[in-house]
């Protein structure tokens, strides 16, 4: 609330937090995972020099995976694992191409970042969810930008285009 303290909510979990709210959380750490390994395509497709941004990315996204396994270690719920493997959603031949994948992975992590704000009661929840679409949608606009995209910025991150 805006007072800063919790929404009232249902389905209690055992160490805080509700149930839709947990499994937005699930939702946002299996993005987590697409997004560390769509990085890894990304960055194959980069020539050495322009990898730097790539490994930021990946490193953030790691970071962020362990924060969300532990959030809900925490909360007694079984983290969702990555899958083994994932589809491209178009071949990923150029820089250019790699610019857009990484666009559509950011975008992707925006999408189960608002959801998890629709579905947070916990204030803790809602901070994280907000930090975590902000980073996204900063790392989206240069990739964005890379790709030859416009505009470079999304008037609402994870939403989609009307």
């Amino acid at each position: 609330m805006a007072d800063g303290t919790d929404f009232p909510a249902g389905g209690d979990t055992a160490a805080g937090g509700t149930t839709a709210e947990d499994a937005a959380l699930q939702e946002a750490l299996a993005a987590v995972h697409v997004a560390i390994w769509g990085y890894g395509v990304v960055g194959a497709a980069l020539p050495a020099e322009s990898r730097d941004a790539v490994v930021a990315c990946e490193l953030a996204y790691l970071g962020l995976r362990d924060q969300l396994v532990g959030l809900l270690s925490d909360r007694q719920v079984e983290p969702v694992d990555d899958e083994p493997g994932h589809t491209l959603p178009f071949p990923v031949l150029s820089p250019v191409d790699a610019a857009a994948l990484a666009v559509v992975l950011e975008e992707g992590a925006s999408a189960a970042w608002t959801w998890v704000l629709d579905q947070a009661g916990e204030r803790s929840t809602r901070v994280l969810a907000v930090a975590a679409l902000s980073a996204a949608e900063v790392r989206a606009v240069g990739w964005r930008t890379q790709a030859g995209r416009t505009p470079p910025t999304s008037a609402f991150p994870g939403l989609p285009e009307a």
